[in-house]
């Protein structure tokens, strides 16, 4: 019998494609390509047709974890008979965009809260440290509160490629 062995690391990829203006497709393996769309600064948020960029990764986090919690509970033999997690962060958009106040301040997520509300057969001490347990390990948290190495290049032109 064969023991499959699983690697330290596996390299995920999406190649991302601009549409013109503040359009995005991502593909990612041979997936439908999704899309991200940034709100023109006069445009609410509401009048978008895809999420931008920062809901979508509170998204991926809101998805990683209930992924995480699952396949947790299903380790504990705890069933869950329903789960919503409510993703919520706050985000200064000034600086990014270059305009109004350009004093130095953070850029990015100030603050993210995320709610959990569960119905399990299990005490809410136990579902507690489910909760616990489960965010320590979720690659998407862990990426958002640990420095994570960025190398970002300029590729050669696509003659050059050819």
């Amino acid at each position: 019998m064969e023991t499959w062995i699983r690697p330290p690391l596996r390299t995920l990829r999406c190649r991302t494609v601009a549409r013109g203006r503040l359009q995005q497709l991502n593909y990612i393996r041979n997936l439908p390509p999704q899309q991200v769309e940034e709100a023109e600064l006069e445009t609410h948020l509401s009048e978008s047709v895809a999420p931008n960029a920062s809901e979508a990764l509170l998204a991926a986090l809101g998805s990683c974890l209930s992924i995480g919690l699952h396949a947790n509970a299903l380790a504990q033999s705890i069933p869950i008979r329903s789960l919503e997690i409510k993703v919520e962060g706050d985000l200064n958009m000034t600086p990014v965009w270059g305009s109004d106040d350009v004093q130095p301040k953070i850029i990015g997520f100030a603050s993210i809260r995320i709610a959990v509300t569960v119905d399990a057969d299990a005490s809410r001490k136990a579902l507690a440290a489910l909760l616990e347990h489960t965010v320590l390990w979720l690659p998407v948290a862990s990426t958002l509160h640990n420095p994570v190495h960025l190398d970002v290049s300029l590729a050669p032109p696509a003659a050059a490629l050819a």
